[in-house]
């Protein structure tokens, strides 16, 4: 038996402008939950309260920060001076580390935290929780090998890797992308990874695909192509071509359109969407908090190729169509060429995007899906299953 009789779990998601890292959390805390298990998420996500915590599963809310630099972090909505916000979060983390005593830490991405807000957390617990085990979570891939090793180098991650975790969770497959070699990870850092596959989300059961369908007033025998750019910060671009595209088609649109741009996009930019959709049709919204069930629904997902939006579209077998960003980071565009090596999705480079490519890319994926649903239909993702197993080690471990 573990030390408590409840088995607790702290996970850390530090969130500045997004839904990637509060949405990947709280998916690996759905799954981790048992009826003796409890995982509390530390998050800066301004939007966590929007989604519904299953039993066993609740959120600290830190000062939300955005970034404008790779360096600089303001506070999302306090006025207060961006230093003074970080001390906030800091001491936040902390205290709640402290009174929580959790059994297992789940860092999520950042090794260190944003500005190395949880080291001191990492080393409290090095020294006053020895028995706790420390786990750093990736996603598959984080940027290009060079910036990379870049930025691990000059802040001391790799140290800090060899001193302060147990294990490396990496939520993805070593066949696919290799960041050992990529990263150029030391031999001690890399014996505590685990390539834990791809994490598989809620399969969407028939009668809610039905029901979805009805609500957006999808026709019987009517194709429909969900476009979705995740927070949306930066997805007015991939919004504007696609309408572009559909402006450019002859009336009647042959298939349904269904946007949410994501509820970062701004201001000014949604509303043109919104009325631009409307002209056409097409359905819009800024959030939508059933992912899993629209993705099901579509016949094609168009989106910008980001971890969550992957691993959603693949557990319900979707065919998509990726345009991935390139800047701050080249993650997506990698990531994009991995699964089409692998004839998991197709894709178009950002800077080669026009409405004539995307028309093509479009009917064609619509009209023959066949070439990429025969891989789509065998790919396993393993992410949940792998996590468990490691929960349960970390458990044993632990007695």
């Amino acid at each position: 038996m573990a030390r408590y009789s409840t088995y607790k779990i702290l996970m850390y998601s530090h969130d500045t402008y997004g839904l990637g890292h509060i949405r990947r959390t709280m998916a690996i805390a759905a799954h981790l939950r048992q009826k003796n298990v409890n995982v509390l998420i530390l998050t800066g996500s301004p939007i966590a309260g929007r989604f519904i915590f299953p039993e066993h599963v609740d959120f600290v809310r830190i000062p939300g920060m955005i970034k404008k630099t790779n360096e600089e972090y303001l506070p999302l909505s306090i006025k207060i001076k961006a230093p003074h916000a970080m001390e906030i979060r800091k001491n936040i983390i902390t205290a709640t580390a402290k009174t929580f005593k959790p059994d297992l830490f789940i860092v999520d991405k950042e090794p260190l935290g944003m500005k190395k807000e949880v080291l001191p957390t990492l080393e409290w617990m090095r020294r006053c929780l020895p028995r706790s085990r420390t786990v750093l979570g990736l996603r598959d891939i984080m940027d290009d090998a060079e910036s990379v090793r870049a930025d691990w180098e000059k802040k001391g991650v790799y140290d800090i890797l060899d001193r302060l975790y147990d294990e490396i969770w990496i939520y993805g497959l070593q066949s696919f992308y290799d960041p050992i070699q990529e990263y150029a990870i030391p031999q001690a850092v890399s014996e505590k990874i685990c390539f834990t596959g791809y994490i598989q989300r809620r399969i969407s059961s028939m009668a809610a695909i039905r029901k979805v369908k009805k609500e957006i007033g999808v026709k019987k025998g009517e194709k429909l192509v969900v476009v979705t750019t995740g927070g949306g910060g930066d997805g007015y671009a991939l919004m504007d071509n696609y309408l572009r595209m559909l402006e450019s088609q002859p009336r009647p649109i042959p298939f349904r359109s269904f946007l949410i741009t994501g509820p970062f996009m701004p201001r000014q930019n949604r509303r043109e969407i919104f009325a631009r959709a409307r002209r056409l049709s097409a359905s819009s919204v800024r959030f939508y908090s059933r992912m899993e069930e629209i993705q099901a629904a579509a016949d094609l997902v168009v989106s910008m190729g980001g971890y969550n939006t992957i691993c959603e579209i693949l557990s319900q077998g979707t065919v998509s169509l990726i345009i991935p960003r390139e800047n701050p980071r080249r993650e997506q565009l990698i990531r994009a060429q991995v699964f089409h090596r692998e004839r998991l999705v197709d894709y178009i480079p950002w800077d080669s995007v026009s409405v004539e490519n995307l028309r093509e890319k479009v009917f064609s994926l619509l009209d023959r899906p066949e070439s990429y649903t025969k891989a789509i239909s065998g790919f396993r993702l393993t992410g949940v299953h792998t996590m468990r197993k490691r929960l349960d080690a970390c458990r044993n471990c632990q007695s």
